[in-house]
């Protein structure tokens, strides 16, 4: 098994890798080229984003800069927009749903590392997936770790650390994000 076959099967791969690492630099490259572009260019950096994603849905709106590290494992549904400084570190999947709302500075990992001093000088990580519901709002400088599944409609309160699976028609707050309000409408 290659270690890119190790990645896609959830396995532990060894992060330094020659094909783990042409993954990357093509997002980096990619990204650049996106970030480059700026917002008088709508047109343009709309469909270099699209370049950048794996699927992405109608009325897609991504503001610079913008970091991944693949980029064909992001999946966003339709009306998607994000504000400046998103990074998305889609090692795993990251399938984002309609009518989701991203605020700046906002970052959603799907890589981990050992806990163990060996695995880490080893170069070892882990991808698990992040899913986010329909009709989501994320507000500024949230984080979303690895594994976490994220409901239909809800809110993230700015400046929230999202450790754990969040269910649907809630308000999470705080570090790490808890629920603390449930929505009705």
């Amino acid at each position: 098994m290659t270690e890119l076959d190790k990645l896609a099967a959830g396995d532990w791969y060894d992060f330094k890798d020659a094909g783990v690492a042409a993954q990357k630099a093509r997002a980096a490259r990619l990204c650049q080229e996106f970030n480059a572009i700026g917002a008088t260019d709508s047109v343009a950096q709309t469909a270099k984003a699209r370049e950048i994603l794996g699927a992405a849905g109608t009325n897609l709106s991504m503001q610079a800069n913008f970091n991944c590290d693949n980029g064909r494992n992001i999946h966003v549904g339709n009306n998607f927009l994000s504000n400046y400084n998103l990074t998305i570190l889609d090692i795993a999947p990251v399938t984002i749903g309609d009518n989701v709302m991203i605020g700046p500075n906002v970052d959603i990992y799907t890589v981990n590392h050992p806990l163990t001093a060996k695995g880490r000088r080893d170069a070892l990580a882990k991808g698990f997936p992040v899913k986010i519901g329909n009709d989501v709002w994320i507000g500024g400088k949230v984080t979303i770790t690895p594994g976490v599944t994220i409901g239909n409609n809800v809110v993230v309160a700015a400046g929230a650390v999202v450790t754990h699976d969040v269910p649907d028609n809630v308000v999470v707050a705080g570090v790490p994000a808890k629920v603390i309000k449930t929505l009705t409408e």
